[in-house]
């Protein structure tokens, strides 16, 4: 007889007589570690071959993060089929655990909705600047239970980067208010206060204030038309003046000038 299956034979023997798994079963172990081997094996092919022919950050990405998710699946398909035999069983088995996980697994089941609810809905998308529960930041990474923030502001002027990543659950698009700086409109309005006394030539100064807008804030007609154009195909935004201004209002200590401009 061959001394490989003599030695298969031997490893089998053993394992029946000491880990008490039939031979039905312990095809199914060495079955799911093929597959799984399969996977790891395609996952580092296709990955090799991506790293190779893909230079833009944001499209590797995007193409990794979808490769993970279809053979993840493929692998939990083929599992499924290994041990219950079809979808039949398993259809049968998840009618007697449902009501103890969705008690057990609430938050994360929550979690994996608003992932669902993120990549079909997309109220953000890796590379949007976007401020959810007080957390401000630029979206780095999506994943099944939670998102991650490379964080912004807080300590930090001038809406530069702290250096944190911040993890946020997934559930938190059904809880809380979600502000994206990025999508639907690309520009924000922004505002810069000047107070000058009230014996000073204040008409003067709003003029100097509107002649440096003008000079370094006004965006191309063209862009900012095209751009609100885009926008409205989407959402009810209509804009009639992006030109800038300068506001003008009496406080108690002085008059304040308020330059505003979209950036």
């Amino acid at each position: 007889m061959d001394p490989m299956h003599n030695l298969i034979q031997t490893i089998t023997d053993w394992v029946q007589t000491n880990l008490g798994l039939g031979p039905e079963r312990l095809g199914d172990i060495v079955l799911t570690l093929a597959v799984w081997g399969g996977v790891l094996a395609a996952r580092v092919a296709i990955g090799h071959m991506i790293d190779r022919r893909t230079t833009d950050v944001q499209r590797r990405y995007i193409v990794t993060k979808t490769l993970n998710y279809v053979l993840g699946f493929i692998f939990i398909i083929a599992t499924i089929i290994i041990w219950f035999g079809g979808m039949t069983g398993w259809t049968a088995y998840l009618g007697l655990v449902s009501a103890g996980l969705a008690i057990a697994l609430q938050d994360p089941l929550v979690n994996l909705a608003g992932w669902i609810f993120i990549s079909v809905r997309k109220p953000f998308v890796v590379g949007d600047r976007i401020e959810i529960g007080g957390h401000r930041g630029d979206v780095i990474d999506l994943r099944l239970f939670q998102f991650s923030l490379i964080e912004i502001g807080n300590w930090v002027d001038s809406d530069q980067s702290t250096g944190r990543i911040i993890h946020i659950p997934n559930g938190w698009v059904f809880k809380q208010t979600i502000a994206n700086y990025t999508a639907g409109f690309k520009f924000i309005w922004d505002e810069i206060p000047v107070m000058v006394t009230f014996e000073s030539n204040w008409q003067r100064a709003k003029e100097i204030m509107l002649e440096i807008a003008q000079r370094h804030t006004v965006i191309p007609d063209d862009e900012a038309a095209e751009e609100i154009q885009r926008a409205s195909k989407k959402y009810m935004i209509f804009f009639q003046h992006l030109t800038p201004i300068v506001w003008t209002s009496v406080a108690d200590s002085g008059v304040v000038l308020t330059m505003r401009y979209i950036s």
